[in-house]
């Protein structure tokens, strides 16, 4: 038991481990004139599903239920006799 609360101790002194950096990632767009390259950071596209997927996932919901509202009032509504409307 003194062994486990050691051991318990000394792994709340140590220091967290960092995950070591992710290599960016590099692009070299070259023609005969120009040349040009483009480095990007790895955490960017953690970064970008962060903020896009809860607004992707808010429209898909929201165009999901519309077109729900949609059909079942297709449903409801009687066909139209716009054809025959006006003529002898």
């Amino acid at each position: 038991m003194n062994q486990r609360k050691d051991n318990y101790r000394a792994a709340l002194r140590r220091e967290p481990v960092e995950p070591p950096p992710l290599a960016p990632r590099v692009t070299t767009l070259s023609n005969r004139y120009v040349r040009v390259t483009i480095e990007l950071d790895a955490d960017v596209q953690r970064r970008l599903d962060r903020w896009v997927t809860p607004a992707a996932t808010l429209v898909t919901g929201t165009a999901r239920t519309a077109l729900s509202v949609v059909a079942a009032l297709t449903d409801r509504v009687p066909p139209s006799d716009s054809g025959t409307r006006g003529r002898p």
